[in-house]
């Protein structure tokens, strides 16, 4: 069984990143913020992992995907890639309205079209 196929891999995951996230804020001096992450990513791993016969949750989880979930899978991540390429792009343009040099926007957006262009390239070479 591949570990991503496993149902407690997402639970596990999501508890990692709100440790992650804990000690992240320790170290920049918020500990309690980071309290408040490692709680909110702790019950999104308790609801996916008691989800029950919830259909939506086994796609979360990858347990009982078919090319049905596949498709809304490759959907979703679409639009959530959309979406951040548009929430960097106005943070770009905010940053050089204030003045500043928006270059870490730059960057993750130059991150994100050779992202793209590199997939499309695979992709078409693959086919």
């Amino acid at each position: 069984m591949q570990l991503t196929k496993s149902k407690w891999f997402l639970p596990v995951f999501a508890l990692a990143l709100g440790v992650v996230g804990l000690v992240a804020y320790a170290i920049g001096g918020d500990p309690s913020e980071g309290l408040v992450a490692l709680a909110i990513m702790a019950v999104f791993g308790a609801i996916v992992l008691l989800g029950g016969r919830s259909e939506t949750i086994r796609g979360l989880r990858g347990d009982g995907r078919d090319e049905r979930f596949m498709q809304m899978d490759i959907v979703a991540t679409a639009i959530s890639g959309t979406a951040v390429i548009v929430a960097i792009l106005i943070a770009f343009f905010v940053e050089i309205a204030r003045g500043n040099s928006g270059m870490p926007y730059a960057w993750l957006g130059a991150l994100a079209g050779l992202a793209y262009l590199a997939g499309v390239v695979v992709l078409r070479v693959r086919s």
